[in-house]
């Protein structure tokens, strides 16, 4: 039994990414994730200036008059969801958890997904693949990947997005749009990754909490990893300490920076302690102005 907190909170996800669909992203999404190609619907009577290329050559014979080919754009997209629900993603300093930022994400862009009658799938992954909700389309659909990720109790707690991307690479046959949710606090993904991306559209949404990049100068302060359990007392008022941190987290947007546009991926940075709604409208700005 899914408990009334959890379905509470689906409601109001529903209700918000909804809104926001139908006043903002409708549109951008539609006119920056393009079908996976032209399928043949009919033929006309040739007009000066068409392609004669696209003569049917057999109905023209036929009719004794030139008639050409008529294409429309295969619509329907498969869209997937991989959703990182390690033990980092359970960690917030603002209202919310990554792991909270990252429902209202999946659900917002799915909800577009499935207004634009695509469909939508979840690979939840942690230190291995712990959870496939296969392919479907419908809005009932969606409410139960959201639901996947704020009720789901995952057995890993580390980090392995190399797991993930295998599976993926492995079991997608047909092109798909593909959004990896993720600290990327990881590696050895990065062939795998470039695999994917060559064979779908990947775009990957960065999830941060500003507290994991910087710290506050609160004297001694014990830490605990998450992931791995090991605890640490740290004294924050170090300036070096702070600063050590903050270049470390430097480094590691920096390396990220540089993979992904390597492979041609998009990426979306999101603070989970700051509204998420800008910066997935201006990866879709960016991305139809560059379309």
């Amino acid at each position: 039994m899914i408990p009334k907190e959890i379905l509470k909170k689906v409601r109001h996800i529903e209700i918000r990414t909804t809104r926001l669909v139908n006043e903002a992203f409708g549109g951008e999404y539609e006119s920056v994730f393009k079908g996976q190609g032209i399928e043949f619907a009919d033929v006309r009577e040739y007009v000066p200036g068409d392609d004669i290329r696209t003569i049917d050559w057999n109905v023209t014979a036929r009719s004794q008059r030139p008639f050409v080919k008529k294409y429309v754009e295969e619509r329907e997209l498969t869209v997937l969801f991989m959703v990182d629900m390690s033990g980092s993603q359970y960690f917030g300093t603002g209202e919310k958890l990554k792991s909270e930022v990252a429902a209202e994400v999946t659900a917002l862009l799915a909800f577009a997904a499935v207004k634009n009658k695509d469909k939508t799938g979840l690979l939840i992954t942690t230190d291995k693949v712990e959870k496939f909700v296969p392919v479907k389309k419908g809005k009932t659909h969606v409410l139960r990947v959201v639901r996947e990720i704020l009720y789901y109790e995952p057995e890993g707690l580390g980090t392995h997005l190399e797991a993930g991307l295998q599976y993926l690479n492995n079991f997608l046959t047909r092109t798909a749009v593909i959004f990896i949710i993720s600290d990327f606090m990881d590696s050895g993904y990065e062939k795998s990754l470039k695999i994917l991306s060559k064979r779908h559209d990947v775009i990957a949404i960065h999830l941060e909490d500003r507290r994991e990049n910087e710290f506050p100068a609160a004297g001694l302060v014990e830490l605990e990893d998450r992931e791995t359990g090991r605890r640490r007392l740290v004294d924050t008022s170090s300036k070096e300490l702070r600063s050590t941190l903050a270049k470390e987290a430097a480094q590691r947007r920096e390396r990220l920076d540089k993979l992904f546009k390597t492979l041609g991926i998009d990426r979306i940075q999101i603070a989970a302690e700051s509204s998420y709604i800008e910066p997935i409208m201006r990866f879709f700005k960016v991305r139809e102005k560059r379309l």
